[in-house]
């Protein structure tokens, strides 16, 4: 896997204090994009163990709290990507107790695959759904289109068992 960017301190994508790594690597292309820079699969610089742990490092660092870690893209969910990222989660959740996961995917919740619902499972929230230009809205909280939803896994999961 690939990353493009990575953000030690962020405050834009998700709640609080947060690292953010944004990785390569979408086939959905939505058109009106803004990141059309991580849309190839080797754009960025590949992830290390080294960026592993620089992540790992962060989220434990006490000078700078930070409330969890955001996945973003690309597509953190592109099966191109799960296992480095799936393995990067596993740690976070191992080495860092307490701290919440958000993960953007271009996919809904619904067409997820085995091996996606293995990573999904361990984040907190996913944003799913591709971006759509014509429903543009500034004003929703970390969406960038209005049919993009917020789906807290632990509470989806509850109501999907209660059905």
């Amino acid at each position: 896997m690939h990353y493009c960017r990575y953000y030690p301190v962020d405050v834009v994508n998700g709640p609080g204090t947060r690292c953010t790594l944004f990785v390569s690597g979408c086939t959905h292309q939505c058109k009106g994009c803004y990141n059309q820079s991580t849309w190839s699969f080797d754009s960025g610089m590949p992830f290390t163990q080294a960026m592993s742990q620089q992540i790992i490092d962060d989220l434990s660092d006490t000078d700078i709290p930070r409330r969890g870690l955001s996945l973003s893209g690309g597509d953190p969910l592109h099966p191109n990507n799960v296992p480095a990222v799936l393995e990067l989660v596993k740690r976070v959740r191992s080495e860092c107790p307490g701290k919440d996961i958000w993960c953007w995917s271009g996919y809904e919740i619904e067409q997820l695959t085995e091996l996606q619902w293995q990573l999904v499972e361990l984040v907190d929230v996913l944003v799913d759904g591709r971006f759509e230009k014509d429903k543009l809205s500034a004003q929703l909280p970390w969406q960038g289109s209005s049919n993009q939803r917020i789906i807290h896994i632990d509470e989806w999961l509850k109501q999907q068992k209660s059905a």
